[in-house]
């Protein structure tokens, strides 16, 4: 390769990046000012006598988003429990220290498992399902419709499913972590023996207030993630069904990864200051 070669191949190469981080920073900074209305339209607009918050909407996205996601949340997050347990009783029993299985889980659970698959299920079933909603709207030109009825998109489409998020999230977050120490409980009586009153005192003396506040805490951070990276996928749709197909998995792949990267900023922040 000539000098001239590998220098159009580098400029071509850090100007595709280049391009790429740019686009993306472009994104980040309109999701940013999306969510940014959207608190305005929950928080400010109501006491300016701007709209009020759609109730009736928000509840059934409430039931749409958690009470359904309730079955697929809980069973997985059971053999989650169950599985970690598996694990660490292996080790564990070498050293007559089975009965530590019960610190493991609790505190693995309500800090980072029970939130993080939590959000995980729900942004690849109730974020996608928002994209494709908006996104399904955004073709047909129904939020064009919505304008010129003189509806502001953001109130009548992203407030609800954003509240119904914040709301919701945490019950589950909740409910995974009550559902995982249950897993790890269920193989501690079948398996290791231990009885019940034992193992719910260790896990009791294990956990801290800390624990779960760091968890429920994180799910906030989520639920905003997953609401308006769907609401905006939702409205950058371009063409027709496919177009709407591609949105429905960005989404899903924004979300999880931008979840994942909100956890380990979480989680560094509550280890150096908590």
């Amino acid at each position: 390769m000539s000098q001239m070669e590998m220098k159009r191949y580098i400029t071509q190469t850090f100007g595709s990046v280049g391009r790429q981080f740019l686009m993306y920073m472009t994104h980040v900074g309109r999701m940013v000012k999306l969510t940014k209305d959207a608190l305005y339209w929950i928080v400010v607009a109501p006491f300016r006598g701007k709209g009020g918050i759609r109730w009736q909407s928000t509840v059934q996205q409430m039931i749409y988003i958690g009470y359904n996601s309730i079955p697929i949340v809980a069973t997985i997050c059971f053999f989650v429990g169950l599985i970690m347990a598996m694990q660490a009783a292996y080790q564990l029993e070498r050293f007559g220290a089975s009965i530590y299985v019960a610190d493991l889980v609790g505190v693995s659970m309500t800090r980072e498992l029970g939130p993080l698959l939590t959000a995980i299920i729900v942004a690849g079933r109730s974020g996608s399902a928002i994209a494709a909603e908006i996104g399904t709207m955004k073709v047909n030109e129904e939020i064009d419709a919505l304008r010129t009825m003189g509806f502001n998109p953001i109130w009548f489409l992203v407030v609800p499913r954003f509240l119904a998020l914040l709301i919701v999230l945490p019950c589950l977050s909740l409910m995974a972590d009550v559902l995982g120490i249950l897993g790890g409980f269920f193989l501690a009586i079948a398996n290791l023996h231990i009885s019940f009153i034992r193992y719910f005192n260790q896990t009791a003396d294990a956990l801290v207030m800390k624990d779960l506040l760091t968890g429920l805490v994180k799910t906030f951070f989520f639920a905003t993630i997953i609401s308006q990276v769907g609401a905006y996928q939702g409205f950058i749709v371009k063409g027709g069904a496919e177009g709407v197909g591609k949105s429905t998995t960005a989404s899903v792949v924004t979300s999880i990864f931008l979840i994942i990267i909100a956890d380990l900023v979480m989680t560094m922040i509550f280890y150096s200051t908590l």
